[in-house]
């Protein structure tokens, strides 16, 4: 049975969904990709539409609103989506599918016809029977990661407006750009986004309720050789290629890749590998929930890399290693009144709460650094960064059913 939320969820994730957002780690602006700013301009004209107040979009490409307190005394809370989608996988054309009433069958794809999404690949689809079942065609990936958190807040936003009868406290709503790049949190945002806690709707199965992630760091090898024409390079050559492939065979094959690790175990993965033989470039992402495991991490990479080097002192192999983000856990475990809030009003709508280490970041964890306490709350995606994306209506509507519990429960005291 379609609840009072589902038909109004459907339609805000299709519109949104069919909006190219990707971001580009590549592209110094902010935004990353002035594509993002198509839906950042539909959104903020559509809370405008809706009644919000303080309705902005900012120079750094977030948009802002607040819908006002209807209680007194209570905190503000923040609520956060990005918009943008992942760089790793095709995200242009997006044709959203709405298998209605799905009957528990393998989901096939119009544009992919030897891709199918069973309950075997995607184990939470088990549970989704009688749902309706959004995915994309098969050539690209959905976006539910995170429109479906956009349309969530979105959703809930329109319904609190429209009932001034529930009681709640100020509100403050922001969509971000570039989280899928770690830049989705500008210095400026915590101020602007003037709340005494926030959440992320940026997580998976119904239920999960996050406050632990990696602690993230990137790193840049530079490998330059001596190039010279291949018919004189006796004694002469030194192939940048050659030595960049050694420090990757020479890294963890069999342990500590994204491929070979789970639950708490960090990673290094490379992401991408170009250039030629007079240069190289890696470039790679450290995970750990530790701090301790990341800087090892990073050491290691940069044992691996002086003796590549020691091998070729013609080469000269440079490594560059920033921070991204940190576990948010460091910080909400001395004061958990946001992620216990969040929990009982999950309870409050019959669901136990579930808390697992993300084996990633989300806005919430910058902010969380940056002084907003912020865990982050699931949507119902699956299966995120790829053609297999799928999302349940029935899913985003108990999320939004939990954002309206929330409110609730935070003006209580």
């Amino acid at each position: 049975m379609r609840s009072e939320f589902d038909t109004e969820l459907e339609t805000r994730l299709v519109r949104y969904t069919a909006i190219d957002t990707q971001s580009d780690e590549d592209a110094p602006g902010a935004p990353s990709t002035a594509i993002q700013l198509d839906l950042q301009r539909l959104l903020a004209a559509e809370l405008k539409e809706i009644g919000a107040a303080e309705v902005t979009l900012t120079d750094y490409g977030a948009v802002l609103a607040t819908i006002p307190a209807t209680a007194d005394g209570a905190p503000t809370v923040g609520f956060l989506a990005h918009v943008d989608t992942a760089p790793q996988f095709n995200a242009t054309g997006v044709k959203p599918v709405v298998h209605r009433n799905w009957n528990g069958g393998p989901i096939t794809y119009a544009d992919a016809p030897g891709l199918s999404l069973t309950p075997e690949i995607s184990p939470e689809l088990a549970k989704k029977a009688g749902h309706d079942i959004v995915t994309a065609s098969g050539t690209t990936l959905l976006g539910a990661d995170d429109k479906a958190g956009v349309a969530v807040i979105m959703t809930a936003a329109r319904h609190l407006i429209a009932n001034p009868g529930v009681p709640h406290g100020k509100i403050r709503i922001a969509f971000t750009p570039d989280e899928e790049i770690g830049r989705g949190v500008d210095e400026r945002l915590p101020n602007d986004l003037a709340a005494d806690f926030a959440y992320t709707f940026d997580g998976g199965a119904v239920g999960e309720i996050e406050y632990e992630s990696f602690s993230a760091d990137g790193a840049v090898v530079t490998v330059t050789g001596v190039s010279i024409h291949p018919g004189l390079a006796k004694d002469k050559l030194v192939n940048a290629v050659h030595l960049a492939s050694k420090i990757v065979q020479t890294l963890p094959q069999v342990t500590m890749t994204p491929e070979t690790t789970a639950d708490r175990e960090g990673f290094i993965h490379i992401t991408e590998m170009k250039g030629s033989a007079a240069e190289m470039t890696l470039k790679l992402i450290l995970r750990d929930f530790e701090r301790d495991g990341l800087a090892a991490k990073g050491a290691l990479l940069r044992q691996v890399c002086e003796a590549v080097a020691a091998t070729e002192p013609r080469a000269e192999i440079t490594c560059e290693i920033k921070p991204q983000y940190r576990n948010m856990r460091y910080w909400l475990e001395e004061d958990m009144t946001p992620v216990d809030l969040a929990r009982d009003a999950c309870r409050d709508l019959g669901i136990e709460p579930v808390s697992v280490p993300i084996r990633g970041g989300t806005d919430g964890s910058r902010l969380t650094e940056m002084g907003v306490p912020c865990p982050n709350l699931f949507t119902g995606m699956q299966e995120i960064h790829g053609p297999l994306e799928w999302i349940s209506v029935q899913d985003m509507a108990v999320a939004t059913r939990l954002m309206l519990s929330v409110v609730e429960r935070a003006a209580k005291g």
